[in-house]
């Protein structure tokens, strides 16, 4: 059986917001900042690299208007209401708060910090600042997860008593930020933390103790291979997530009475349909499951959309700072398990 799933409402009739971009990653050029460019209160107005050449390249791909060769001339626009922050992990705290500092609101992409103290951190620049501060989990703003989120909610699963993650790609270029481990890379910062996230998202609680097995490549020292348990009192996540394995993603909830599977969980495609199932049991072979399809959406034009909202309107926020504090003080506790082989208190 299959059924379709409403789109998102249109947004109201506010003024645009003017976007500055701090960088030009791959990521950012390819991925986030097309998706951001389809909303109408989304306005990417700047862009700023460490080399101007390449910031008007970048610029200009992407039909943006004004291009800095540096990201400090980025912040001291006056023109400019928030900027968006793909650098590279290690730069996330210190570029934030300097651009809250400047007079801008700030979505930053994950993970927000290396450390729950750094991210407590940018906490502290908000309150300073009252600049808005959040963390860009972009799958939060689609709408496959808030159907499974609502479905777990209302009970349609029964309580939930277990999630399941896996999530894997497989790259040993040396040159790459994500094997730098200075840069914050590795498959807990870069892919596990989504693990993380919505699990948080889907029990709508905190874990209280985390244990995780850590291996590490050799030439890098990054963790190409963690796998994790999360203990929500009563309830768990067990994931693993990876740097060098085959590519591969999908998430599994299980309730008492009945399971959410989502098939692309985190790399929601924006030029086709996406689709998650809600299963009885009835069947081992999963023909039981119900089919719902969604509508072809661009997860970052909608998380943009949102908190260009949120500007707008004074209203909150998805993945707020306080949330992101929550993630890290996760992340640490499975970085501290991998060392001392026990359960780590969050």
């Amino acid at each position: 059986m299959s059924t379709s799933a409403e789109g998102p409402k249109s947004s109201e009739h506010l003024t645009p917001v003017r976007w500055g971009v701090l960088g030009a990653s791959n990521f950012a050029l390819k991925v986030s900042l097309p998706g951001m460019k389809r909303g109408p209160l989304t306005q990417l107005a700047a862009l700023a690299s460490r080399d101007t050449s390449k910031a008007r390249a970048a610029a200009q791909s992407l039909g943006i208007p004004k291009a800095y060769g540096s990201y400090d001339e980025l912040l001291d626009d006056p023109e400019i209401d928030a900027i968006y922050n793909p650098l590279p992990n290690h730069l996330h705290v210190t570029w934030t708060a300097r651009a809250a500092r400047a007079g801008k609101h700030v979505l930053c992409e994950k993970p927000i910090a290396l450390s729950a103290k750094d991210a407590a951190a940018l906490v502290d620049v908000q309150r300073e600042t009252g600049k808005l501060i959040a963390e860009a989990f972009m799958l939060r703003s689609h709408p496959q997860w808030q159907q499974a989120r609502d479905w777990v909610r209302s009970g349609q699963i029964g309580d939930l008593v277990g999630v399941q993650m896996a999530f894997s790609y497989f790259n040993r270029d040396a040159e790459d930020i994500r094997n730098r481990k200075e840069a914050g890379g590795g498959a807990l910062y870069d892919i596990g933390c989504y693990a993380v996230n919505t699990s948080r998202f889907l029990f709508g609680r905190e874990p209280v103790r985390a244990m995780a097995l850590v291996e590490r490549d050799p030439e890098f020292g990054t963790d190409r291979l963690t796998s994790g348990l999360l203990d929500y009192g009563g309830a768990h996540l067990t994931f693993t997530c990876s740097t060098q394995a085959v590519a591969y993603q999908r998430v599994i909830a299980l309730g008492i009475k009945g399971r959410i599977e989502i098939e692309i969980p985190f790399n929601a495609p924006a030029d086709q349909p996406c689709k998650i199932f809600l299963d009885d049991g009835s069947t081992l072979s999963g023909s039981s499951a119900k089919i719902t399809s969604f509508p072809v959406v661009d997860q970052y034009h909608l998380q943009s959309e949102a908190f260009s909202r949120a500007i707008r309107t004074g209203g909150p926020v998805e993945n707020s700072i306080e949330v992101a504090v929550g993630n890290m003080r996760v992340i640490d506790a499975l970085f501290r398990s991998g060392e001392s082989g026990r359960w780590e208190r969050v």
